[in-house]
């Protein structure tokens, strides 16, 4: 009998050497990543971690537990912190949200902060692929999460190196390092300098012979024209000042020795009142200045505004805004009577750009 139970043991012994018994062992995290809203040191920052576990979590108590130890959780509670399960290990979405409470409960994680150790409870009814082995997981903690968050971590206060470890029972570990610094913002300045463009196309215009039978338009060649049809002159306007600018004229009307022909003010008139006086002038843009009423030269003939105000200074267009360079076209109007004096008349008329800076 002793020698069979001998023989006994030593099969067995033998069969134990050959057939060891495996330990299990905790499968390591893979791409853990924790991105900051800032890494100054001492500061309040947000923490959005990311890891894929191998291993997943398949029941109530294969917690998670990350280690803050070398940090200050605060006043930081689950309603600043969010769980969720990516659909693939690729860390990318799309996310499956996790319900939280400060304690697990049916279909709700637990989460709660210790001496700065965070501890993520599954729900009391947690199964295989509460969270799915080979996916990734991202936690939140901060305002950042959809609480809504309100408390943040306090980084510590140093410019070293700090580990942090990510263990528990449900069997995958994990380590990733921080590193602050005292200031992670950089200042950058520039200087823009304050300009203005102003530029008048032609200052020699003309309306040639001015008769009693019909309207006359002033033209770059000065020769004139019977027709509204080219504006006499341009001028360009463009700065970058804060308030934009003003564009204002000043002048006689056109005076021939002590005589002179009236001014007018016009509304919705294509050509005036041939056999009277008249001298005005009208106004339109390629952008979007403000042309005052009185001056509004428009694709309608019969709808255009013509004025003139002699030896006061009258704004012509405005922005109120920085504005790129604009093109206003000037359209100059006369008439005369029957009895109006024969001369030369002319008058040179003075524009002015005004920017506010």
């Amino acid at each position: 009998m002793i020698k069979k139970i001998s023989v006994f043991l030593l099969v067995f012994a033998l069969a134990f050497m050959y057939f060891p018994i495996k330990p299990a062992y905790a499968a390591n995290l893979t791409s853990i990543s924790d991105t900051l809203s800032t890494l100054t040191q001492g500061a309040l920052a947000n923490h959005t971690l990311l890891f894929v576990t191998p291993t997943g979590v398949e029941s109530s108590t294969d917690t998670i537990i990350i280690d803050f130890t070398d940090f200050t959780d605060g006043s930081v509670a689950f309603g600043d912190i969010d769980i969720a399960e990516d659909d693939d290990g690729g860390c990318d979405g799309t996310w499956t949200q996790k319900t939280l409470a400060a304690t697990a409960a049916a279909g709700t994680w637990g989460a709660v902060f210790a001496s700065d150790i965070l501890t993520l409870t599954p729900p009391t009814d947690a199964a295989s692929g509460e969270i799915d082995a080979g996916y990734c997981v991202q936690v939140e903690i901060g305002t950042h999460a959809a609480g809504p968050g309100t408390n943040q971590i306090t980084s510590p206060a140093d410019t070293n190196t700090h580990v942090i470890e990510i263990t528990g029972a449900f069997g995958d570990t994990g380590k990733f390092a921080l590193d602050f610094v005292a200031d992670d913002s950089v200042n950058v300045t520039a200087t823009v300098d304050p300009s203005i463009t102003f530029a008048i196309s032609d200052t020699a215009i003309g309306f040639g012979t001015l008769v009693s039978a019909n309207a006359r338009w002033a033209t770059a060649d000065a020769l004139g024209a019977a027709s509204d049809s080219a504006a006499a002159h341009t001028i360009s306007i463009g700065t970058n000042a804060t308030d934009g600018y003003i564009v204002t004229y000043y002048g006689a009307t056109l005076t021939s020795g002590s005589d002179t022909i009236d001014v007018a003010g016009l509304t919705d008139n294509a050509d005036g009142n041939p056999g009277t006086e008249e001298f005005a002038m009208g106004f339109s843009t390629d952008g979007d200045t403000t042309i005052p009423a009185g001056y509004d030269h428009n694709a309608t003939p019969a709808s255009r505004d013509w004025t003139f105000v002699a030896s006061t200074l009258t704004t012509i267009a405005s922005e109120t805004v920085p504005t790129a360079t604009e093109t206003i076209s000037a359209f100059y109007l006369g008439n005369i009577a029957a009895n109006t004096e024969a001369g030369s008349y002319s008058t040179d008329i003075t524009y002015i750009a005004t920017a506010t800076f």
